[in-house]
């Protein structure tokens, strides 16, 4: 027997608590010295004989055929808008997500969009039964006959069905579940993707399948798995939302055949995914007609897409030494910034209150055109001043009480016009904090 780190793939011989290449703490696992991590167990193009090889054939670019750039459309216009228009054949595409977000619904959905177009499809069902998947199906009210599904989760059963068939689209639910009889660790082990991904990748690619795994992701938002999955496929897409709501945000981590500045908008409903193109419909209806202090609308981007989003404040006065600080999808640290500024330049004795912010719909933002909005709606909490609804704002806040301007300003006012919005604040408007709040609420 041997081990091995999992995170840097260095053998050892006996067991050790630490990796001294890599340095982390209990990450080697047995193995049997001999595999020696041949991760090429289907050889296919290369055949070995004693210690002969026959390589395979050159090619030059004129020689190339262009099927492998065969455009292929889902025909759901937020996923098209989102990968540039068109998925390729051969495409390897990761999408992620929390548990219970809808990651195998939107599979379904867009199996059943390539299934219209006559395409010969693969479902690998590794989480769920093929029973469990036909209820799914008749819950979407969705009619794919001509779908081969399967529930194994042996990669190299997968692979016989592949070799033996001729699919366009593959779909695998999920990465974690698939298994190689030749390795010594269980299933969604960093030994297990590495091999299973790597011989999925080594089938598509020779047969041109247009590929989606679903893929997990940890308690820190990340992507579960080694890194080294990530680097193999070709597009990573990140299905976020709170399952709370209904909205869902589809984002593009990387994109090797397409741009990664956008982002496709969806609302869960008991019929699956619907997509959405006036972004007003992510607001509340409630929230316009509430006239309630600490409410304020802001002009938030997710790459090139300006969306509105409902800021919430709360200033109360504290009983304790320490006042609390809470930021629910808001960056704790600016939140910091906003309230130094409002004592600074607003001569708020702001250490007097608790003070609480939520950004609603289950997103965090990182963009810093929220500050103002933030900002405003603390400001408008702490004087139990309501802020017409007509009203939305968009701008970073400096150090020294400025307003920046921020990434595609000229958008957002434009899209903050189209939703109805007739006043915008932004450096356009206002150079400063200051000047901003005393023209605001001065008007009471």
């Amino acid at each position: 027997m041997q081990y091995i780190c999992k995170q840097c793939k260095k053998t050892y011989t006996k067991w050790v608590g630490k990796c001294d290449n890599c340095g982390n703490w209990n990450s080697l696992e047995e193995i049997e010295s001999n595999l020696n991590f041949n991760y090429r167990k289907i050889q296919k193009d290369i055949k070995y004989t004693n210690t002969q090889t026959t390589i395979k054939k050159l090619s030059q670019i004129s020689e190339i055929k262009d099927s492998l750039t065969t455009e292929l459309c889902t025909n759901i216009l937020e996923i098209d808008n989102l990968v540039g228009g068109k998925f390729i054949a051969g495409q390897y595409v990761l999408l992620a997500g929390a548990p219970g977000i809808g990651k195998s619904t939107l599979c379904l959905q867009i199996l059943h969009s390539f299934y219209l177009q006559n395409k010969k499809i693969l479902y690998l069902a590794g989480e769920e039964s093929v029973i469990q998947i036909k209820n799914r199906i008749d819950r979407l009210e969705i009619k794919i006959d001509d779908v081969d599904f399967v529930d194994t989760r042996d990669v190299y059963q997968l692979i016989s069905i592949l070799e033996k068939n001729e699919y366009d689209i593959l779909f695998i639910d999920s990465i974690q579940t698939i298994y190689s009889p030749n390795i010594n660790s269980i299933a969604g082990s960093v030994s297990q993707v590495c091999e299973c991904a790597n011989l999925i990748m080594e089938v598509i690619k020779s047969k041109n399948i247009l590929t989606f795994i679903i893929g997990h992701i940890t308690k820190g938002g990340d992507i579960a798995g080694p890194m080294y999955l990530e680097h193999m496929v070709d597009t990573i897409l990140l299905f976020e939302g709170d399952r709370k709501s209904e909205a869902r945000y589809l984002k593009v981590i990387k994109n090797r055949f397409g741009p990664t500045d956008e982002l496709g908008i969806f609302k869960m409903t008991s019929k699956g995914l619907v997509s959405i193109k006036n972004t007003l419909d992510l607001i509340d209806d409630s929230s316009f007609e509430i006239k309630s202090s600490g409410i304020v609308f802001a002009m938030a981007t997710e790459g090139n897409r300006p969306i509105p989003v409902e800021v919430q404040a709360l200033a109360s006065k504290t009983f304790f030494s320490n006042p609390r600080r809470t930021a629910s999808n808001f960056d704790i640290n600016r939140l910091y910034i906003i309230l130094a500024l409002l004592e600074k330049k607003m001569r708020v004795a702001i250490n007097e209150y608790d003070v609480f912010i939520n950004i609603v719909g289950g997103i965090k933002y990182d963009d810093p055109g929220i500050d103002l909005g933030v900002l405003v709606s603390i400001y408008s909490s702490l004087k139990d001043f309501v802020i017409s609804r007509s009203k939305i704002f968009f701008g970073e806040v400096g150090l020294s009480g400025e307003i920046k301007k921020v990434y595609i300003e000229d958008k957002r006012i434009k899209e903050s016009n189209s939703l109805g919005f007739t006043e915008f604040y932004c450096s356009k408007t206002h150079k400063t904090v200051e000047q901003l709040i005393k023209d605001i609420f001065s008007k009471s």
